[in-house]
């Protein structure tokens, strides 16, 4: 009984995310919701945030911040480069920074202490806007919605209710999470780390300092959890990954520094 279920689940799951759209790198997607209800959503908890968290008055790190978020976003598609981005930095020892539907951007000032130069700070906050670039949160919803939706109709597929169904649906549920919505995650955060990487050498910081960054980030210690059991990929992972795809950011940035045209953001 427990493989029939399995699979159909499998199958329900599988039909659902046959390609409704494609990735910047080409990866197939499933994206349910319109674009413009993620915009919503990332303005409204943009807006709750800077009611909750205070904002800096470090005026070098709004500065800089700005900085390179005027030179990522130059070099953005032009469905995304012509929009009303808004940048603001918080004043939080989180070492994070965010970008959101809606074209917000967001840095905490810990992530400001940790990176050592503004290619460092680039390469996250490229990252973020790949984020949203790849409409991750999008296809991140709406793989949760189709998961729900099949383990739902499987269980009223599957017959009548008792204790031995409700503990295999409950293993079942375990199950996705573990199989579909984790690895979706990890996924999403390879592929921003790729996407990020070509957008901070087009906008000329160095792409190299990416895998510095990741280094820096391992001697705070990573998670104790194995990363078949995380949203994001290990550091490890990270480092060997960005490294592999290193090639064409890093031939776009040298150009850029032929052409004297690096950006400047210190």
């Amino acid at each position: 009984m427990l493989k029939r279920f399995y699979w159909c689940l499998i199958a329900l799951i599988s039909i659902s995310l046959m390609a409704c759209s494609t990735s910047p790198t080409g990866r197939k997607q499933l994206i349910l919701l319109p674009d413009s209800q993620l915009d919503e959503m990332g303005v409204a908890s943009f807006q709750e945030m800077k009611a909750e968290l205070p904002q800096t008055e470090n005026e070098a790190n709004i500065k800089q911040v700005e900085c390179i978020a005027d030179r990522i976003i130059n070099v953005l598609p032009d469905k995304y480069r012509n929009q009303a981005w808004e940048v603001r930095v918080f004043e939080d020892d989180q070492v994070n920074a965010f970008a959101l539907p809606g074209y917000k951007i967001g840095v905490y000032t810990g992530l400001i202490k940790i990176a050592d130069n503004a290619s460092q700070l680039a390469a996250v906050m490229g990252h973020e806007v790949a984020h949203v670039l790849a409409r991750h949160g999008n296809e991140r919803v709406s793989t949760q919605l189709a998961t729900s939706q099949a383990l739902n109709v499987t269980y009223e597929l599957s017959g009548e209710d008792s204790k031995t169904k409700q503990a295999i649906f409950q293993g079942l549920g375990i199950g996705a999470q573990i199989g579909i919505i984790l690895p979706f995650s990890r996924t999403h955060e390879t592929e921003a780390d790729e996407i990020g990487l070509e957008l901070m050498a087009k906008a000329g910081f160095d792409p190299r300092e990416s895998v510095k960054l990741w280094q820096n980030m391992s001697k705070l210690g990573d998670s104790k959890n194995p990363e078949f059991l995380s949203t994001h990929p290990s550091n490890e992972s990270r480092i060997r990954d960005l490294n592999a795809k290193m090639t064409s950011p890093l031939a776009n940035y040298l150009r850029l520094k032929e052409q004297n045209n690096i950006a400047r953001c210190e």
